[in-house]
């Protein structure tokens, strides 16, 4: 499914961090910038986890385990079919 629009540069989420980090509510870059208040919330919140401020998984974290279920999602469709496959050569051999 395409996304509603592209995604927003790294600089300016930056900018956004920043902003809230510096003491203003996610509600008042809102008003002037396009991302709504919970996804600056959300920037904000990633950002103290990668810096360290809050426990959780950094960002390049969520990547790896992302991409680890991608591949351990091919690798059991792959077992499936192989699976699939010694059930159909298995009857093949016997008849």
């Amino acid at each position: 499914m395409p996304r509603a629009r592209p995604a927003y540069q790294p600089e300016f989420r930056r900018q956004i961090v920043e902003l809230v980090r510096t003491g203003r509510s996610p509600e008042e870059p809102a008003k002037e910038f396009e991302p709504s208040a919970q996804t600056m919330r959300t920037w904000a919140n990633q950002d103290w986890v990668d810096t360290g401020e809050r426990p959780g998984l950094t960002s390049d974290e969520r990547e790896e385990l992302a991409q680890l279920r991608r591949e351990v999602k091919h690798l059991r469709e792959e077992k499936e079919i192989l699976r699939k496959a010694t059930v159909s050569f298995a009857r093949e051999i016997s008849r």
